[in-house]
């Protein structure tokens, strides 16, 4: 259980990260918070060697680079919502019907459209928050040693991850990354891909290794 804490820690720091990526235009104080950990910095490889960064100051970069990406990948030419990709009409679900938004409610997550700017709740962001709040809570039932709890938690982050992430964020982030003008969203996009895939098959081993007792398949019935 103290490794499972351990990787815990690393799973909140990467889904805060990642989620706060996704959301909403990056500031200095999100900037230096990866320039300051090495751990996080070695994450965004081709950032981290990125030339202008010697060259600009860190606001320079942020409103003439950063947050000008940030609008081409999530505002202007993507689409960063699950709907779009999962609808047969292509339509961004922003009503009640939205199936993550049941979920939102029964978990009381609770979305902010207005204050991060955006329609829906399925937005990639969001989702990745959503994954963060039920990393914090498995953290709790942890410390707590509430098996039931951890059990539970990781079946909804299993179903959650596989009905719903990664049912459509693979395509979004393969476009985020080629369509990136700038090493932070191009090293972001691929993280995020590579983290979310990891994320699953670390899930399930655990599910298969402290829950065995616990069917995996129930879970997906409080996604559906």
């Amino acid at each position: 259980m103290e490794q499972m804490k351990q990787e815990l820690e690393n799973r909140i720091a990467i889904y805060a990260l990642i989620s706060r990526l996704m959301l909403v235009e990056v500031d200095e104080t999100f900037l230096k918070q990866i320039e300051s950990d090495a751990d996080l910095l070695a994450l965004f490889p081709n950032y981290k060697s990125w030339d202008k960064r010697k060259e600009l100051s860190m606001a320079e970069l942020t409103t003439e680079h950063y947050n000008v990406d940030f609008t081409n990948l999530f505002l202007m030419h993507l689409v960063p919502y699950e709907s779009f990709y999962r609808r047969d009409d292509q339509m961004i679900e922003s009503g009640g019907d939205n199936p993550v938004l049941e979920l939102y409610n029964e978990l009381d997550f609770r979305v902010e459209l207005d204050k991060a700017r955006i329609i829906s709740a399925d937005h990639i962001g969001v989702e990745l928050e959503f994954m963060y709040m039920l990393c914090m809570a498995l953290q709790k039932a942890v410390e707590a040693d509430d098996m039931e709890g951890i059990c539970e938690l990781l079946q909804v982050q299993r179903a959650f991850l596989k009905d719903h992430l990664l049912e459509w964020t693979p395509l979004f982030l393969i476009n985020a990354k080629r369509e990136s003008r700038t090493p932070l969203y191009h090293d972001g996009a691929e993280l995020t891909l590579e983290f979310l895939l990891s994320d699953f098959e670390y899930v399930t081993t655990q599910l298969e290794t402290h829950c065995q007792d616990a069917a995996i398949q129930s879970s997906e019935d409080v996604v559906n």
